[in-house]
């Protein structure tokens, strides 16, 4: 006998940023849904990242110079980008790919959908600011962009043409005194900037999460705590085997972030997922007084207000997800941190590491299964997934209630690997 219990109209699998904000649009568009995660809210990626609503970077991570830097940043174990040694083998046929996304052509194609993406999840977070009635929990304080001589500015230029032809405001700062009128305390040795006056920030993303899952629940929608283990079509739906037994689902989304590519396996989607690794200290409050979101491209990393105190983090390790993690990293982006903020007070840090679902050409995934109509693809964000999570859901939603989505999804279909 069936157990109705056990019967969905919509299943999503994941309760980070983007699984949550696909199930209060789906909610709005009057669709029933229950959300299964393996260990709750915004338990993973989306409680400790930068917290940065980060429209203005358009730039896919694989770029036409990537040959010729690729060596220079995979040789230095603590440099922006690295891979551990114990990994290379594993990881060679996703970085083939990552190299050939750089490729011009695919470049250029990779960064016009990525802009799409933007402008539309742009658009979309401010509809959810709006019906969330969170204007309190959005910091509206800008970015700085910084860069240590002019010519490294110099370098930066052409990647700000390209933001000029998508309509990103910015104003270029060419003294350590013009970075001061915005950010005070800075070294010298930070000669140029760019600023973009839009940038949004969020207080702190675990309470952003965690404020759209009590709507979500508010609203009539279930949080299910269990392991997901495999999904398999029968009978026109989609059946969830759980650490907890098995569900059924009219239709089902996965949006298990890192996770998300085994799950598509499992119905024979092979899907070229890895695994950037991110690392970061937040600080008490009091650590320094910051005025805008810091970013320090050369070297990988940001610096941000969580709550009261400050975030420093960043680079990116491709590990995978069973690797230990490496703290080392952590460290020296606060002693970098220290050197670039002479006033920052570093001690008292909580150090965290999570795990962000990177695609070859750093475009997600967000399109219908190959192998089961019935199951959307949503991940694959990188370090783009609380930027893009409210446009996503929109496009997910379309996807489930068979609308014209409002950007083409080509570049973002399951298949274009």
């Amino acid at each position: 006998m069936t157990d109705l219990k056990n019967q969905h109209d919509i299943i999503i699998i994941g309760a980070g940023i983007i699984g949550l904000s696909a199930g209060l649009a789906l909610q709005r568009a009057g669709r029933t849904v229950t959300i299964v995660d393996r260990t709750g809210v915004a338990a993973e990626a989306s409680a400790g990242n930068a917290g940065a609503f980060a429209f203005s970077d358009i730039e896919p991570l694989a770029t036409p110079g990537t040959f010729r830097n690729a060596p220079k940043w995979l040789l230095d174990p603590l440099g922006p980008l690295s891979i551990p040694p114990a990994y290379w083998l594993k990881i060679a046929p996703w970085m083939w790919r990552f190299l050939r996304a750089s490729r011009h052509d695919r470049y250029t194609a990779s960064l016009k959908a990525q802009a799409d993406l933007m402008q539309l999840s742009e658009a979309a977070l401010e509809r959810q600011i709006k019906f969330l009635n969170a204007e309190s929990l959005v910091r509206r304080e800008g970015q700085l962009q910084l860069y240590e001589g002019e010519k490294q500015f110099k370098a930066s230029l052409e990647g700000w043409e390209l933001r000029q032809q998508h309509n990103i405001e910015f104003k270029l700062l060419k003294s350590p005194q013009a970075i001061a009128d915005i950010q005070p305390g800075l070294s010298p040795r930070f000669t140029h900037a760019a600023f973009t006056p839009n940038w949004l920030n969020c207080s702190d993303p675990s309470i952003w999460a965690n404020h759209i899952a009590k709507e979500f629940v508010k609203r009539g929608g279930i949080i299910d705590i269990r392991q997901v283990e495999s999904l398999v079509q029968k009978s026109g739906k989609i059946c969830l085997m759980t650490s907890a037994g098995e569900l059924q689902a009219k239709q089902v989304v996965v949006a298990a972030g890192a996770w998300s590519h085994h799950l598509a396996q499992t119905l024979g989607d092979k899907i070229p997922l890895e695994t950037e690794r991110g690392y970061n200290t937040t600080l008490p409050a009091g650590a320094f007084d910051l005025k805008t979101h810091l970013t320090f491209g050369a070297h990988g990393f940001v610096i941000t207000k969580i709550g009261d105190g400050i975030r420093v983090g960043g680079a990116v390790e491709l590990g995978g997800l069973k690797l230990a993690p490496n703290y080392q990293r952590a460290e020296i982006l606060l002693n970098k941190a220290a050197s670039f903020l002479p006033a920052l007070k570093t001690q008292g840090g909580k150090q965290w590491m999570g795990f962000r679902p990177s695609m070859p050409d750093s475009l997600p995934v967000i399109s219908r299964s190959p192998k089961a109509h019935n199951v959307i693809y949503a991940f694959g964000h990188g370090h783009l997934g609380l930027t893009q999570a409210a446009g996503t859901a929109e496009l997910v939603t379309t996807l489930i209630n068979e609308t014209k989505p409002k950007i083409s999804l080509k570049p973002f279909l399951a298949t274009r690997f």
